[in-house]
């Protein structure tokens, strides 16, 4: 005779990734009945990257099946998305409420939500094996852990993925992103007044700015203590310019993103005295006063499968779009949520994990395709036909204002 359901051990899952899409993962299947680990490869706890999210009603409804709070003060809310002309002036404007907050705001909120004894930091996987009984996680320090489930939500170089698909790798775009945070409190009069509240837009040929106010030190959003996020997105050649900028002082090149601090001061100065020839005096001002400025190389990753017998691929481990479509965070989200779902319909996992991966390959390849058309136009080098064609679609303000950070919608 069968126990009752509540008889039952929970089962296991290992997650494997401690950043937003493990957190996605980890909140939902404890929520879900299960007996959840965290493992994360940085020793120390994450922190904020300094980078802005848009937030979508999709992400809302994930975030509070994880447990947490939406109203509890997660972003900063515009009402407007305007344009500005090389000299200043508002070229095109867009309504269009939105909620925006930071990367660090949304670790914060899901970390709080997770029982910290379930969280491990200074976990790296080196190995894994399954069978029908189960999955084994091995770990650098020799400790070996068995799961009935693992979710791999380790990022864009993924391990888990590596070792499943090895074929799959990020590719670069041919661009790069320039990104920062400045204090609402530095910026001057007209700043404040012709930037600030706004989802505001810079097209220089060949080049895209992107900025919008977030949260501030501590997460505050009292006026005077926000911040104003900013991407600025700059083509590069991936064999001379590109990889001269990913060279430290020492010599040593980063192929795959140099740390912040190792970024040399000529790189820094270049960007800024480059922001005063492109873009709008408001735009310089803000890339001038941000502290902390840094750069990042833009990929697109698109991984063919996502269900491996009880193994998951799941957010950036899975794909990794562009930024343009403002869907990361959202679609980490979404993964999480339709993996719990298919883990509560099917009880097997292997079979589940199949259910999973039918109802997100589709989604994840469409956002990534989405995204690699929205920013065509800022590759260094453009060798197709499709790619020329998006590159003059995307090139007016309306249709950039109209498609960039908002739910793709299938034609």
């Amino acid at each position: 005779m069968n126990a009752p359901q509540s008889a039952r051990p929970a089962r296991k899952a290992l997650v494997i990734g401690g950043s937003l899409g493990g957190l996605f993962a980890a909140n939902l299947l404890l929520r879900a009945g299960w007996d959840v680990h965290v493992h994360e490869r940085v020793a120390d706890e994450l922190e904020s990257r300094g980078a802005g999210v848009v937030t979508h009603p999709e992400l809302m409804e994930v975030l509070s099946a994880a447990g947490v709070d939406v109203t509890d003060g997660i972003g900063v809310e515009v009402r407007e998305r305007i344009t500005l002309a090389r000299d200043g002036q508002v070229e095109d404007s867009r309504p269009l409420p939105q909620l925006l907050t930071a990367w660090g705001r949304l670790y914060q909120v899901l970390r709080r939500a997770f029982p910290s004894e379930r969280y491990h930091n200074g976990r790296q996987l080196v190995s894994f094996e399954q069978d029908a009984a189960g999955v084994r996680a091995t770990f650098a320090d020799g400790d070996v852990v068995a799961a009935d489930l693992l979710v791999a939500a380790d990022g864009l170089r993924s391990t888990v993925r590596q070792l499943l698909q090895p074929e799959t790798r990020p590719r670069y775009a041919g661009y790069l992103a320039w990104r920062g945070l400045v204090e609402e409190a530095s910026l001057s009069p007209r700043a404040l007044a012709e930037l600030f509240p706004y989802f505001a837009f810079g097209l220089p040929p060949r080049e895209q700015m992107i900025a919008y106010p977030v949260a501030g030190q501590g997460n505050s959003v009292a006026p005077g203590k926000r911040r104003y996020n900013f991407v600025w997105y700059r083509p590069a050649d991936q064999d001379t310019t590109l990889r001269e900028m990913l060279t430290d002082a020492t010599g040593k090149t980063w192929p795959d993103g140099i740390p912040p601090p190792l970024i040399r001061p000529e790189v820094l100065a270049a960007a800024r005295q480059a922001a005063h020839e492109v873009l709008a005096p408001q735009f310089a001002e803000v890339v001038q006063k941000t502290p902390n400025l840094f750069f990042q190389p833009i990929f697109d990753l698109e991984s063919s499968a996502l269900a491996f017998g009880r193994v998951a691929l799941l957010g950036d481990a899975a794909f990794v779009a562009r930024p343009h479509c403002g869907m990361g965070v959202t679609k980490a989200g979404s993964d999480a949520a339709a993996l719990v779902r298919a883990l509560a319909e099917t009880p097997d996992v292997p079979s589940a994990l199949q259910a999973y991966e039918a109802s997100r390959l589709a989604a994840g390849s469409f956002i990534v395709n989405h995204a690699r058309a929205l920013g065509a136009y800022m590759q260094a080098q453009i060798s197709t036909p499709a790619e020329r064609e998006m590159a003059e679609r995307y090139r007016s303000t309306e249709a950039v204002m109209r498609e960039t950070a908002v739910p793709p919608v299938p034609h």
